[in-house]
């Protein structure tokens, strides 16, 4: 693959030859990330047309995926379309390189040319005093680090939902803060929102087709990147073909005596009001099906509060109270920094 000859990787130029060289030598390193790093250059240096990348593992054990390198050059090429970014604007790598997030700003600097700098994946950002022109975080990052924001340009959020009160706070700092929808699968943000409070539809990229299967879930047509249509399990409420609103994921959903429950919707509404992790989940009952259980990561001290709250808020539904509250040390998360909801749900299940 070939190398746009503006890019840059800290601070410095490469050739084809030159990167594939010092590549290899990182892939020796000791440095975990920097393994990741020259072990992914190397393969998407060399002379092959696919190359394999893993799901994030949030819902599940994560996956391998073929993909074709000219499907992810069409996707950064699309990216540079969109947000008008320029061979020669610098860009910041702050997210692990073993993930497609990591892997596709690497790509699109590569393509575009972009003056790409790479810091240590942490919570706290090391900016340095330095400005960028573009960048993508987690929210977990854009929390800790809202301070530092004012010297990135354009930035992306994605990977997990914006909390309420970090949505809210984003907006009202008027930071040009857009908010992506997508996947491993569609090699990352298919959709975009800007941060408002409250949240607005998703309006997909431009070539991009929105619609919905008989169970409501989402499905794209993304010409660059596949022939056939690409099926989520994210539920949506269709808007057109261009936008729509997310509901939650299909295997997430609680059926509580007949009634569908969207925990991430319950989860959205709440978290204006508590200040310490919480989900929702679905457990066996024998009159329910499924009883719908708030787990909160703290003090059991906090349990009542929280179960007053929760009903405070939720309560115009009642199948939307909690049948029971569960509070559990800490929650399980995923290397990428997404809630692991199946691991948590198995530690709760054991110490109920």
């Amino acid at each position: 693959m070939q190398l746009h000859p503006k890019f840059r990787l800290n601070g410095t130029a490469y050739s084809h030859d030159s990167l594939l060289s010092v590549a290899k030598k990182w892939q020796n390193s000791s440095n975990n990330e920097q393994q990741e790093l020259g072990l992914f250059l190397k393969t998407w240096l060399i002379d092959s047309d696919t190359i394999i990348v893993h799901t994030s593992g949030s819902t599940g054990a994560p996956k391998p995926l073929e993909v074709s390198k000219k499907a992810m050059r069409a996707s950064a090429e699309q990216t540079a379309a969109f947000f008008n970014l320029l061979p020669g604007d610098t860009a910041l790598l702050c997210l692990p390189i073993q993930y497609i997030a990591g892997k596709m700003m690497l790509v699109r600097a590569m393509v575009i040319g972009l003056d790409i700098d790479l810091i240590p994946p942490k919570t706290l950002l090391d900016l340095k005093d330095k400005s960028y022109d573009f960048a993508a975080l987690i929210p977990l990052q854009a929390s800790a680090s809202i301070n530092l924001l004012k010297n990135l340009k354009t930035i992306l959020i994605g990977g997990a939902p914006i909390p309420g009160a970090l949505r809210k706070a984003l907006a009202k700092k008027q930071l040009h803060c857009i908010e992506t929808y997508g996947m491993t699968e569609t090699l990352t943000h298919v959709a975009t929102r800007p941060v408002t409070y409250p949240p607005v539809p998703f309006l997909a990229m431009p070539g991009i087709v929105v619609d919905v299967d008989s169970d409501n879930c989402l499905i794209l047509t993304v010409p660059y990147i596949s022939e056939t249509a690409i099926c989520t399990n994210d539920v949506v409420e269709l808007i057109d073909e261009k936008s729509f609103r997310l509901l939650g994921r299909r295997d997430l959903v609680i059926n509580s005596g007949g009634k569908k429950i969207f925990p991430e919707r319950l989860e959205e509404k709440l978290a204006d009001f508590l200040d310490f992790p919480f989900f929702f989940t679905g457990i066996p009952d024998a009159t329910l099906g499924e009883k719908l259980v708030f787990v909160i990561a703290g003090d059991s001290k906090e349990m009542q509060n929280a179960l007053k709250i929760a009903t405070e808020v939720l309560g115009t539904d009642k199948h939307h109270i909690p049948k029971e509250v569960v509070c559990i040390e800490a929650f399980v998360h995923t290397k990428s920094g997404k809630l692991d909801r199946v691991a948590t749900l198995r530690k709760v299940m054991s110490e109920l």
